[in-house]
This record gives C-alpha cells, structure tokens and sequence, in this order.
C-alpha cells in the first residue's frame, strides 16, 4: 500500500509532538497525514483519548494505518479493541512500560493495563536499548504479545528530539517498507 492510499492518523503521546518531532515533519511530508488532536496533552485521561482516536478512525475515508509515539501507542491499543477492523495497520514507537507509566502521576491510571491481545492488522512496533522510559524486553514482549514485527531502534533513547531524533531517517525508510508490505 502507498500512504497516498490510506489515511495516516499521526498519534502523538504525552504532551503532543513539538515542531522538530519526527511525527510533526512526517505530517508535513505525508499529503494524507493528519494528527490526532487531544483536548489535553499534559494530563492525558484514556477514555478521552481512546474516544477521540476510534472517532477519527471511523470517519475516515481510506484504509487508516496509524502512527503512534510513547503514549500514544497505549492509547492507540485501546483504541483498537473497539475500532481494530477498521484500522489497516500501525506503526508503534517507543510505548512506555506499565511502570513508567504508574509513576506518572499526570496520566490517568486507566491506560493500565496496557493491552496485550492481538492486533486484527499488521503492526510493527519500533523500541530503544537505552529507552528511560521502557527497556528492551519490555518492548519485544509488548510486541511478540500484540503480533507486531518488533524493530530494534538500538541506542535511540526515547525516539523523539530530546534524544536526537528530528527527522528521523531510519524510522522514515522502516515505515515506508511497513506500507508497502501492506
């Protein structure tokens, strides 16, 4: 599948995705991007954000392949419990842990547990060895549990700018061999 055929749904994690986040510059890239807006960033509630990523699954149009960062991705699993036959596949990076994310006192409990069942479409699910906010394991066994492809990112941190990750060049060439194999 090429991105012109399907509607990418831009999945932003705990407080959204600045201007040089690699999610905000794919955006910009990609002509049927479109972010999933939340009415609150900085104290995330599940239900919230969960209703609000189904809704913009359903009103799409195209085949939707959806792109989600840190939260984002715990978000987006919840999201696909309800809407999963609708969404045509997904591209996770860096999900935090259940522990980092009990310890996050401006996030609502409710995202726990982190979903495990298996995804009704293709996913692949991008982690860091030097993630602070996951550690490896983790993220390969979020990944083998869901279904998805797990992607060894390396030494990238949490994949967003404060570890160096802009434009993101590899993420851009893994995601576009993610589409085509759909």
């Amino acid at each position: 599948m090429r991105a012109a055929d399907a509607d990418i749904l831009i999945v932003p994690g705990w407080s959204d995705s600045g201007p040089e986040h690699w999610q905000t510059r794919w955006q910009a890239k990609l002509s049927t991007a479109r972010r999933v807006s939340q009415r609150d960033f900085e104290k995330p509630i599940r239900a919230e954000w969960e209703e609000t990523i189904a809704q913009d699954v359903l009103a799409s149009a195209r085949p939707v392949v959806i792109v989600a960062h840190s939260l984002g991705v715990i978000a987006a699993l919840h999201a696909a419990q309800r809407v999963g036959d609708k969404i045509a596949g997904a591209f996770l990076v860096a999900p935090p842990s259940e522990a980092v994310i009990r310890e996050m006192p401006s996030v609502d409990s409710a995202f726990l547990p982190i979903p495990r069942a298996r995804l009704p479409f293709p996913a692949a699910l991008v982690g860091s060895s030097d993630d602070p906010y996951a550690d490896l394991l983790f993220a390969r066994h979020l990944a083998q549990d869901i279904g998805a492809r797990f992607i060894d990112a390396g030494a990238s941190g949490h994949i967003n700018v404060d570890s160096g990750h802009g434009p993101w060049p590899e993420g851009s060439l893994a995601f576009a061999n993610f589409m085509a194999k759909l």
